[in-house]
């Protein structure tokens, strides 16, 4: 078997939710109980920290994990979906797992007596936990895939839990309102395990103060006590300027729902120092000033080109498409006589009649679809924006429609790509392959 063949077996013959969505949801943890089992409990072999919530997730992961990584621990990351690279779903250090050791675990697996049915998810979360385990990482910070209750994830028992939001998003798995998804989130919190909570307000607190209280787990809320002193937009590097008490970093994550998680981050660090994680000022300092090298996260406010300015970003629910419009019409007025133009294409199964009120009516849409079974089809996607009167074209994929609006695109213009994670992950591919 080479790689080619080893990645073919895992998205072809295992159900993949953001692919297909739906007819992969496997809520429940008894299957991921029983690989764990057959793999010998890799997990119990390394400390973790579990990061969860709606939005803001894998950006307060990567965080953690090149603070860490500073320190001089042995560091796993396990983040999900990828955008690019399969591999970039599980990293030690920052290096993504070889070639040879996916080859290795689908040849393993495939060899095994056990007779039931994994998905996507879950044999790729035992690939990562196997391979922390086996390179004897120190700590592994380990991303929620959906929800958290019943996630795949939620078999371990980590040093300590991260919440960093709520908001609407998977609502037909987690519940149709803010407190039934919170319930869902609130899942990860453990007996006597702190956590973290980034953003809770009235009945969403409410939630997590009974979880923790029901289970005697200590609850910190963020923002109840600011930990940053300042925090201002760097124009140098787009990312944000902080004072900590540990001192001054200049975090190279740009947009402004960053703000919100590097106050969760300050707070996630102050409570690994309390239960006795070694981390110094200066481990402090650098993971967070390099913790896009450190760690290689991609796709968050990611600038691409400067005239015209095109940016990329992931967000993809109702709260991160707000963060972006907000941030984007800010932009705009900075610039004399600047449009935007914006590429976009969501998955069938999200809320879009909620999202579409969100865009501004002035921008020129180039509406297409990322390359995946679960997109919606850029000719019923546009419907919906002629019934919201949203003015675009089609394209059949992201690299076309990307193409023309770049081509249209004036010096003072603003190009936006976005809407789902996979017209992100399909714009980055194709301009690595060309």
């Amino acid at each position: 078997m080479n790689y080619q063949e080893a990645l073919s077996f895992l998205f072809s013959q295992l159900p993949m939710f953001s692919r297909v969505g739906a007819a992969a949801y496997k809520p429940g943890l008894d299957t991921s109980l029983a690989i764990d089992n057959h793999f010998g409990h890799p997990h119990s072999k390394f400390k973790s920290i579990h990061v969860g919530g709606t939005n803001g997730k894998g950006s307060t992961s990567h965080m953690l994990a090149a603070v860490l990584q500073s320190q001089g621990y042995k560091t796993g990351l396990y983040t999900s979906p990828h955008l690019v690279d399969f591999r970039e779903r599980m990293r030690i250090n920052g290096e993504m797992i070889p070639e040879e050791k996916v080859i290795e675990f689908v040849e393993k697996w495939q060899h095994t007596d056990y007779d039931g049915h994994p998905s996507f998810f879950e044999l790729t979360m035992m690939m990562a936990f196997d391979w922390f385990a086996k390179e004897n990482v120190d700590y592994a910070v380990i991303e929620v895939g959906m929800g958290g209750r019943l996630d795949s994830t939620n078999i371990i028992t980590p040093e300590m839990c991260v919440i960093t939001n709520i908001s609407n998003d998977h609502t037909q798995f987690l519940g149709d309102t803010l407190p039934k998804i919170a319930t869902e989130k609130a899942g990860i919190i453990k007996p006597g395990i702190p956590v973290i909570v980034g953003e809770a307000e009235g009945e969403i607190r409410h939630v997590f103060e009974s979880k923790a209280k029901e289970v005697g787990a200590p609850v910190v809320f963020a923002e109840d006590y600011p930990l940053l002193k300042s925090i201002s937009e760097d124009t140098v590097s787009g990312g944000w300027r902080c004072t900590l008490k540990e001192g001054d970093v200049i975090i190279p994550l740009a947009g402004d729902y960053q703000k919100k998680n590097i106050e969760t981050v300050a707070h996630a660090l102050e409570c690994m120092r309390n239960i006795g994680i070694t981390l110094s000022d200066n481990a402090i300092i650098n993971g967070l000033n390099n913790v896009d090298t450190l760690t290689g996260l991609r796709g968050r406010w990611t600038r691409l080109n400067d005239a015209p300015l095109v940016i990329a970003d992931t967000g993809h629910n109702i709260a991160g498409i707000t963060y972006n419009m907000e941030q984007l019409s800010r932009l705009l007025n900075e610039r004399k006589n600047g449009k935007l133009k914006i590429v976009i294409g969501f998955v069938a199964d999200k809320t879009i009649d909620k999202i579409l009120p969100l865009l501004p009516k002035d921008a020129e849409y180039y509406i297409t679809n990322a390359q995946i079974p679960r997109a919606l089809p850029a000719d019923q996607l546009k419907v919906l924006f002629e019934e919201a009167q949203l003015p675009g074209e089609t394209y059949p994929d992201v690299k076309t429609a990307y193409t023309a609006a770049l081509e249209s695109a004036k010096p003072e213009d603003i190009v936006f790509v976005g809407g789902s994670t996979f017209i992100v992950a399909d714009l980055l591919a194709s301009i690595e392959k060309f």
